[in-house]
């Protein structure tokens, strides 16, 4: 099976902020939260390498601690998103005609609900959290996730050697864990990476609009609304976090795509 440069590109983007994130619950060059504003604005030196930003805090530290903190919401919420999805998508496909109707509209009202719109009512009830935003997040998500697993595991359900297994006697959880699992894999598989990618914008904008991680934790998105004013004199305070941002979803879709070349036979073949 030949290599899939995708793949390899987009595990390697992944493995390295996942190493970063790791690396800020060891250490970073200095305090994240430390005030310094003797050091307001400084350059990218020896010292600091990125610059420091308005309160004089060292932004190569802002940023490992936001990797951590945007990198683990992600995947908290992409969790979320894959139990909720897999779990509707199979039960909708298993079910009997009316309660794949009742559970598809409700998938559909969700998918109708952008992520924005429940982090605020869920803002509104508890005030900005990351819980509540991961939890609005992998909602969001999970709905989406639902949809395209229901759509090929009603496939899966309606092959042929899954209709002679049932009519040999085997029961439903019978089905779904040696056919309807096992055959989904891959799609959900590429399913994780995108909604992971997806999560990972999300996390980013509602930090920007304070409904996400609170104060003074640093992250990607907050790094971004707290330095927006200066993006004329100071371009690189909010260059170096949208950066991050952008890298971290490449590598996710490019993983995405990896996967799908590598799992997916027909791509393998003919894309």
């Amino acid at each position: 099976m030949r290599r899939s440069p995708s793949l390899v590109a987009g595990g390697l983007v992944i493995a390295v902020m996942a190493t970063l994130a790791i690396l800020a619950l060891l250490w970073t060059p200095y305090d994240p939260l430390v005030v310094d504003t003797t050091a307001r604005f400084s350059s990218p030196s020896w010292q600091h390498w990125l610059g420091t930003d308005q309160l004089g805090r060292d932004v190569l530290s802002n940023l490992l601690v936001g990797a951590r903190t945007s990198l683990t919401a992600a995947l908290a919420a992409t969790v979320i998103a894959m139990t909720i999805g897999a779990t509707l998508g199979i039960t909708t496909a298993v079910s009997p005609r009316w309660l794949d109707g009742v559970l598809s509209a409700i998938v559909t009202v969700v998918i109708a609900l952008p992520a924005l719109l429940l982090a605020l009512v869920l803002a509104a009830a508890r005030g900005p959290s990351t819980s509540a935003a991961v939890a609005a997040i992998g909602i969001a998500a999970g709905a989406s996730v639902a949809a395209v697993t229901r759509f090929d595991a009603d496939g899966i359900v309606r092959s042929s050697y899954v209709l002679a297994s049932r009519y040999s006697g085997a029961s439903t959880p019978l089905v779904i864990r040696r056919h309807v699992l096992r055959n989904l894999a891959p799609t959900l598989a590429v399913q994780a990476s995108g909604a992971a990618s997806i999560a990972i914008i999300a996390e980013s904008t509602l930090s920007y609009l304070g409904l996400s991680t609170p104060p003074p934790t640093p992250s990607w998105g907050r790094m971004l609304a707290s330095t927006q004013q200066y993006l004329l004199v100071h371009p690189l305070l909010m260059f170096w976090p949208a950066l991050f941002v952008c890298i971290t979803v490449l590598g996710f879709n490019l993983l995405g795509d990896g996967l799908r070349e590598r799992l997916d036979p027909t791509v393998a073949q003919y894309g």
